[in-house]
């Protein structure tokens, strides 16, 4: 269980950082766009109030509350799990990064209402519209690293 922490606490500290970096150093809520490496690689400020793609996305109160519960839940079920059906190195790495990415996003939502997404790449002739952020990136690894690894190993 060490692991998970410490794995979610870097996570979190990263997304955090980053966070705090593009938001209040680049004041990318106010320029909104910063080329890095187009089109590849771009800064666009999104607030998401919605889970991912922005789906469910409401600015009301409620909505908020519920998602920050509805994610405050599963991190506590995801500790549960890993209590209860102890995984190998894989699956303590996986639950580290979900609940440290979900654990991010949780905080935005406190602090500002919504979801500080940034990151935005684009490839190969198609301009993606969607922005996102290192606790989206951890959060969606974390659930396929339980997806594969999640469970302990079973000696046949």
């Amino acid at each position: 269980m060490r692991l998970v922490f410490w794995i979610g606490f870097w996570i979190f500290l990263l997304d955090q950082a980053s966070k705090f970096y593009v938001v209040h150093m680049l004041e990318l809520d106010r320029v909104t766009r910063i080329e890095v490496w187009p089109p590849f690689l771009n800064l666009h400020m999104a607030w998401n109030t919605g889970v991912n793609f922005g789906l469910l996305a409401g600015n009301s109160d409620v909505a908020r509350w519920a998602l920050i519960f509805v994610a405050l839940t599963i991190c506590t079920f995801v500790i549960y799990w890993i209590w209860r059906d102890r995984p190998q190195i894989k699956g303590l790495v996986s639950a580290g990064l979900l609940i440290g990415g979900a654990l991010g996003n949780v905080v935005d939502r406190f602090i500002y209402g919504a979801v500080a997404d940034f990151l935005n790449m684009s490839c190969c002739g198609f301009d993606n519209p969607y922005a996102f952020n290192v606790a989206d990136i951890s959060v969606f690894i974390g659930a396929l690293g339980l997806a594969f690894w999640g469970g302990a190993q079973k000696q046949a």
